[in-house]
């Protein structure tokens, strides 16, 4: 056989493909609607974790309809599959409860956590001027909690709570709307939930004046959900710290991904963070501290790298 200088040329171009086909780990990334900040955060971890590992480590994100369908799906899914979801719902999954009712899997026992992202976050937010101090303050202002999101329900839920339903005047506006209705007078408040810092709440900061209502403990109590602390100058003209609650959420694979991969993309996620706040400051409210809101066991590539860096991790994470 006649080996020519094109051949060797060729031979040498496939071996290179070839290598780095095999030097590529390929993740699916399953998200939110398109339209949520958790889609674009999906998409800044893409990016992040392709520039952290020079390109090794490629990621598709996947639109999601919600953090129910991405716990379902993991039974399914084989190989890299990362979802978000707060842990609250893989502890429900686990024990085949509420909405996971007659849909028990035991794949979801092999469910596991590799890092938190930024948690939802409410805001009781409400203008500058108004004579508004505290939650009993509310009864007999209008405010706006929009329709049908998480912080929609969340903020029903509470003004229940607090001794104040049918006692406020809820606004019959749409919550894209809630910062030109601060300033304009046409609302007293408005309650978001978001990855703080929140867009809109940095808006109406900077336009109008505002306050952001602090629960205390036994309000909190009364939520159920998780205290968070938003700290103080984290918003314009606001001093002081902002006690509230929070939704935890948390990127999760399966015990099919391998501990290689688990740990080189736990470790390229945290080396990224602070880059990725730059662009974007809901990743500045991101800790290791978060990982004590995971329900169930952190992969064992993950435990490795927080090990390593000096991470609390709880035994009942191990």
């Amino acid at each position: 056989m006649r080996i020519t200088k094109s051949l060797v040329m060729g031979l040498g171009v496939a071996c290179l493909l070839l290598q780095s086909a095999q030097a590529e780990t390929r993740i699916t990334y399953k998200s939110a609607k398109t339209t949520s900040s958790y889609y674009q955060m999906g998409v800044q971890i893409a990016e992040a974790l392709k520039a952290g590992s020079n390109g090794e480590m490629i990621v598709t994100l996947e639109e999601s309809q919600g953090s129910v369908q991405n716990v379902m799906e993991s039974a399914q899914r084989p190989g890299n599959y990362v979802f978000t979801t707060p842990p609250v719902l893989v502890k429900l999954a686990q024990g085949a409860k509420a909405m996971f009712e007659n849909k028990g899997n035991p794949k979801f026992d092999d469910i596991r956590a590799l890092f938190p992202i930024p948690s939802l976050t409410m805001h009781f937010v409400v203008r500058e001027d108004s004579d508004i101090q505290t939650f009993a303050d509310l009864e007999g202002k209008t405010i706006l909690i929009g329709k049908g999101s998480f912080g929609a329900k969340e903020g029903a839920k509470y003004l229940g709570l607090f001794g104040l339903e049918g006692k406020v005047n809820l606004a019959d506006v749409e919550l894209d709307n809630a910062v030109p209705a601060l300033k304009n007078r046409q609302i007293d408040g408005f309650v978001t939930a978001g990855s703080y810092p929140a867009p809109n709440v940095i808006e109406a900061a900077a336009s109008t004046g505002i306050k952001i209502l602090s629960l205390d403990d036994d309000q909190i109590a009364l939520t159920k959900r998780t205290r968070l602390v938003i700290p103080a100058g984290t918003y314009a003209g606001i001093d002081e710290d902002i006690v509230t609650t929070s939704l935890p959420v948390v990127a999760h694979t399966t015990t099919s991904m391998d501990d290689e991969t688990a740990y080189t993309m736990t470790k390229t996620y945290w080396a990224q963070k602070d880059s990725m706040g730059a662009n974007a400051a809901w990743w500045n409210g991101v800790s290791g501290e978060l990982l004590s809101n995971v329900e169930g066991k952190i992969h064992s590539g993950a435990l490795k790298f927080y090990d390593e860096s000096g991470v609390q991790v709880a035994d009942s994470n191990r």
